[in-house]
């Protein structure tokens, strides 16, 4: 069994004896609290498998986000932080004996041409998008520095707006993988963006808790009062390393204009 909670407080008392591993999710590219987590783990003697899918370049403490667990998997589907042309994505380990199973599993369980010592799949990824990804890889930093900028651009303008802000924690390097506020009247400030021709989407509007595959799979998933709370509230606004400025400007009054205000 593995455990997957937004709320570092609560981790100790969700696990249980049958819990094997954790997965810390490095969520719109903001590391998770490791501290915390490692802590937990260690005490439980429990396996850490970091989601960096939304985290490539963080840094947690001076350390890069996906050297702490056990394992690490990055997403490079095409909207992330460092992206490929098509689907794609890697799992990094530094146990010999799990990336020997992993190749094992990328290439139906082949320890040897053709002959399948375990069930496995074909998720290789192909030549053409690793080719790609070397090329991006060299800008990630580059763009994740934009990003971080577009961020503080957009937490001092939006000072004064009806709006719960992104906070990074200390000693972290947040890659904004997305922008994500909170408001009150979220659906009414989607539908005004939409009107203003200015994008902006709802990620993950129901809880993994509230799912119907998951919901009696999930231990202790009977009410989570801030993670519901944050699922009717949040709101991604426009965020990209070629975002310009004045487009961010344009944003920016929106949200202002939606309030009836008005920003200088």
């Amino acid at each position: 069994m593995s455990i997957s909670i937004a709320d570092p407080d609560r981790l100790e008392d969700a696990v249980t004896e049958k819990t094997r591993v954790i997965i810390p999710v490095h969520l719109y590219g903001q590391p998770a609290d490791l501290d915390t987590i490692l802590d937990v783990a260690k005490k439980n003697k429990l396996r850490i498998i970091e989601d960096c899918a939304q985290a490539h370049g963080a840094m947690y403490r001076l350390q890069r986000v996906g050297s702490y667990g056990d394992m690490a998997c990055f997403s490079f589907y095409p909207t992330k932080n460092l992206g490929a042309l098509g689907d794609g994505g890697i799992v990094v380990t530094s146990d010999p004996d799990l990336a020997k199973k992993a190749r094992l599993l990328r290439e139906y369980g082949w320890a040897e041409r053709n002959i399948s010592s375990l069930p496995g799949w074909n998720t290789r990824l192909d030549e053409l998008q690793a080719a790609v990804l070397r090329v991006k890889l060299r800008i990630l930093d580059e763009q994740n520095s934009r990003r971080e900028k577009l961020a503080q651009f957009y937490n001092g303008s939006f000072r004064g707006a009806d709006l719960v802000l992104p906070v990074a924690m200390e000693e972290t390097t947040h890659v904004y993988h997305l922008y994500v506020v909170r408001s009150r009247k979220r659906d009414k400030l989607i539908d005004f963006l939409r009107g203003r021709g200015i994008g902006a989407l709802i990620h993950y509007p129901v809880p993994v808790h509230r799912q119907p595959a998951y919901r009696e799979r999930i231990h202790g998933s009977g009410s989570l009062d801030e993670t519901e709370g944050a699922a009717r509230e949040v709101i991604s606004l426009p965020m990209y390393p070629e975002l310009t400025e004045p487009e961010a400007k344009q944003v920016v009054n929106a949200v202002y204009e939606f309030d009836g205000g008005r920003h200088d």
